[in-house]
């Protein structure tokens, strides 16, 4: 949907406290189970996830650093009393069993994810430093291949924001329903689009497959255009790209093998256990390892392999900088919590105490 600036954001909100408190990282524990029931239409045994949680955070960084501190954007609650990270493990859940949702991290960020993740029996991949999304992605693909052949794999980036959540379920299971019956692609979830935003993936649409609603072949798959380019693709009626995909396990590795296979054959010589617990990636093998993007230097390569199913009805946003989780704060409440209004004014002020994981700041 389309993005509020700030400047219409302060204009809507009637806030004028003088004193704000930042919101606190409570002390953090496992997640509570999904208060709705898990959809039981179909066989749930091979359903997987893989939540994307080892990023630096840099984009939203100067919201963050001013409020939380040092803590990367998934361990802030931004939305909620939730951290995104469990914000996003409850979404994954809906669909997927806990044991086989797994969390791909980094090892700098262990204070913020072991209270959040130690006591549970997700698996966790913890990367050494940060390489980009692909070598995540393709080390938690090849960790449940090990596990299960017949796995149908759902990523879910770890900083987005849908409303209501409840048509987000919807699309994902009807994306695993398709996932089955179409093992050799990958299905992207789309969301519709209102503005030429450059800063998001689009997905351009060609014809419909198999009389599914909504599911289309893409012609094309742009990561970041141009600005002509993407007010192209606002008149085309192309969708953003949510970069939450869905597929058989060995359509992904198939892909990678097609486009990075010498990146694949040096995450495979990487050791594994069976199933379970933390699997810690020793440095040596990432530091012969180059930044790979897994959409625009993997997906965009072979665009024949993937499919865009249209989300109907929902409110997205990738939080990736202030203006996005300000006009997501706002969709979300009717109005902003006190540290959000200030924020901009806040971020030009002294700093004038601090107790505890909190911040005060005075106008």
């Amino acid at each position: 949907m389309k993005q509020t600036r700030l400047s219409e954001i302060f204009q809507a909100s009637t806030l004028s406290p003088t004193i704000v408190e930042w919101p606190r990282v409570q002390a953090a524990k496992p997640c509570e189970p999904p208060k709705r029931p898990r959809p039981s239409s179909m066989d749930v045994s091979h359903r997987w996830g893989i939540v994307l949680a080892g990023g630096d955070g840099s984009r939203l960084r100067e919201l963050t650093q001013r409020v939380w501190g040092d803590r990367p954007k998934q361990y802030c609650p931004i939305l909620s009393h939730r951290t995104l990270l469990e914000e996003t493990q409850l979404r994954a859940e809906l669909s997927i069993r806990r044991e086989q949702i797994l969390f791909s991290l980094m090892q700098a960020h262990e204070q913020y994810y072991l209270p959040i993740l130690g006591g549970g029996p997700s698996p966790r991949l913890v990367q050494p430093f940060n390489k980009g999304t692909a070598p995540a992605i393709l080390h938690s693909l090849l960790h449940i291949a090990q596990i299960d052949a017949n796995a149908i794999v759902s990523i879910f980036p770890c900083d987005h924001y849908y409303s209501p959540e409840s048509a987000f379920t919807r699309a994902l299971e009807s994306v695993l329903e398709i996932a089955s019956r179409h093992p050799g692609s990958l299905i992207l979830l789309g969301a519709e689009a209102d503005e030429a935003e450059i800063e998001y993936g689009w997905i351009e649409t060609g014809e419909g497959v198999d009389r599914q609603a909504g599911l289309f072949r893409v012609d094309g798959f742009y990561e970041k255009p141009a600005q002509i380019v993407a007010e192209a693709l606002l008149e085309s009626g192309s969708l953003w790209n949510t970069s939450v995909i869905v597929g058989h396990v060995r359509a992904f590795l198939g892909i990678a093998w097609e486009t990075v296979p010498d990146l694949l054959e040096m995450l495979e010589a990487t050791a594994f256990p069976s199933h379970g617990g933390e699997v810690r990636i020793p440095a040596s093998a990432y530091t012969q390892i180059a930044p790979v993007d897994f959409s625009g230097q993997i997906l965009a390569c072979d665009a024949d392999r993937l499919l865009a199913y249209k989300m109907e009805q929902i409110d997205w946003s990738d939080l990736g900088n202030p203006d996005r989780v300000l006009s997501a704060l706002l969709r979300r409440n009717g109005n902003l919590p006190a540290w959000a209004k200030l924020w901009s004014e806040a971020k030009e002020a002294p700093r004038v105490a601090t107790a505890g994981a909190g911040t005060q700041w005075f106008s």
